[in-house]
């Protein structure tokens, strides 16, 4: 499979080539395509997003593939004396007897003792139950591949509502000075900032024949149902949102990233790409990325820079994004779209947006409220907050013009 995928990336890489070759053969005097001409290098286009998307399926089959051939056990590998070694059990939510306990009461109606008993070891304040530790980690593996924004922030634990983060917001400085005279005083001035835990929720429907059925995998079900659903709402509110009963976003107005570029225009232009590249500072372009919209990347692939060399440059090795000035680039559909008033890209390193997991989803099993219709519902809460810590590690380019409803 590695061998199609570097093939089809190959043909990618080809395809742009010959969609740049006619680009520049085809433009009039003027600089621009005829309609007729235009329209075939928008099918060359689609072309192109067609191959990419198909290099990503490819990839991803190959990772659950790859996760499905790892062994089940692990080879003796110890001294025959240390394999008599009694194995360390897990205790509390990581025991197997609360992992079995738990799917116990997922699948089941009636709730016995016994069950009951293992089961107060995760009992929430709110009626619900703990899921195990090691599905909730599998979930939060879940919610980082449905959720762009946790693959490249720095994600944060707490068994606490609120985490108050230190941070220098202003760093002292050296002087030149007279022969014996004294040193001048010049302190690091520090803030803090404080980063809540907001509720996010949703449940499912499951029939009762699904239920019994023992061959349905109710914990890979929920998992990815629940990644889906919750990882959505996160990355929306993780760009645009406001702070208000969700986190505060990147895009967001107060408290979000800094704005590098301003276009008078809603037009992308080479020029713009490279005055928000170096509007941040050195240190934090090493670890750079450039997010923006799907749209906002068909206009850049045709943009040059003063060398007359295309920005955007396609990935030729698996598992790899492609780059615009050597750094990658990411896409996500709550990045707005280029308009009057919009945040329409983000470039700088996310390790500076923090996001904060309280540890501990919450699974409640809702046995009488679809009773009458042969399911059972499941409904599962989080507690999560994110915020820029750094505002100048990240820089924004804005369009001009009437504000858009970023940060809502």
């Amino acid at each position: 499979m590695a061998t199609t995928i570097n093939e089809l990336r190959a043909k990618r890489a080809q395809a742009w080539e010959a969609a740049k070759n006619f680009l520049e053969s085809h433009r009039t005097e003027k600089g621009i395509l005829s309609a007729e001409d235009d329209a075939t290098y928008t099918r060359m286009e689609q072309d192109i997003d067609a191959l990419g998307k198909e290099i990503k399926r490819l990839e991803r089959q190959q990772e659950i593939e790859n996760e499905l051939n790892l062994p089940t056990s692990q080879p003796i590998t110890a001294k025959p004396s240390a394999a008599l070694a009694v194995p360390t059990v897990g205790q509390g939510r990581n025991s197997e007897e609360y992992k079995t306990a738990f799917w116990n009461m997922i699948r089941s109606r009636a709730l016995t003792p016994d069950v009951l008993n293992v089961l107060q070891v995760g009992t929430d304040a709110d009626g619900g139950y703990l899921v195990p530790q090691e599905f909730e980690n599998t979930l939060i593996d879940a919610l980082a591949e449905e959720n762009l924004v946790r693959k490249l922030a720095r994600v944060i634990k707490t068994d606490t509502g609120d985490k108050v983060i230190p941070m220098v917001k202003s760093h002292g400085s050296a002087a030149w000075m007279d022969e014996n005279a004294l040193v001048p005083e010049s302190d690091d001035k520090f803030d803090q900032i404080t980063v809540g835990a907001h509720k996010l929720g949703t449940f499912i429907k499951v029939s009762d024949e699904l239920m019994a059925d023992s061959a349905f995998d109710i914990a890979d079900y929920i998992a990815k149902e629940f990644a889906r659903r919750m990882g959505a709402k996160e990355e929306e509110a993780f760009f645009v949102g406001n702070g208000t009963k969700k986190p505060t976003g990147i895009l967001a107005d107060t408290d979000g990233a800094d704005v590098g570029v301003t276009l008078n225009s809603a037009a992308i232009t080479a020029d713009s790409l490279i005055d928000l590249f170096y509007s941040l500072r050195a240190p934090y372009r090493r670890n750079a990325v450039w997010i923006m919209n799907d749209s906002s990347v068909k206009a850049i692939r045709k943009l040059k820079d003063k060398n007359d060399q295309y920005l955007w440059q396609t990935a030729l090795t698996a598992g790899t994004p492609d780059t615009i000035l050597n750094r990658p680039v990411y896409t996500s559909p709550y990045v707005p779209e280029v308009a009057a008033g919009n945040k329409v890209m983000i470039f700088g390193d996310l390790q500076y947006y923090w996001i904060v997991d309280r540890q501990g989803r919450v699974f409640k099993r809702l046995n009488e409220l679809f009773a009458t219709t042969g399911q059972v519902g499941f409904m599962t809460t989080q507690r999560v907050d994110g915020k820029m810590v750094l505002p100048e590690a990240v820089k924004v380019m804005q369009v001009k013009g009437s504000s858009a409803s970023s940060g809502t």
